[in-house]
């Protein structure tokens, strides 16, 4: 073989893509993360009653979001 053919081979190899989140996920992701905080607020408004529960609820929820948040990032490197 040339030093051309082993060029043109190596420059037609598939690449892979860099390794990370695809843009759509994160869109999807950003899109329910408003959803669910609207619902949220629309009943926190509109059933006064449930705000305690609902801030209680949410309270852990953000520690355990939190918690993996760290848990993934440290599992990438």
């Amino acid at each position: 073989m040339s030093t051309t053919d082993q060029q043109s081979q190596l420059q037609t190899a598939p690449q892979r893509p860099a390794p990370g989140t695809d843009p759509v996920v994160l869109l999807l992701v950003g899109i329910v993360v408003v959803l669910v905080l609207g619902a949220t607020g629309y009943l926190c408004v509109v059933h006064r009653s449930l705000v305690g529960p609902i801030g209680a609820v949410g309270g852990v929820a953000s520690a355990l979001a939190a918690a993996f948040g760290m848990a993934l990032a440290l599992r990438r490197r």
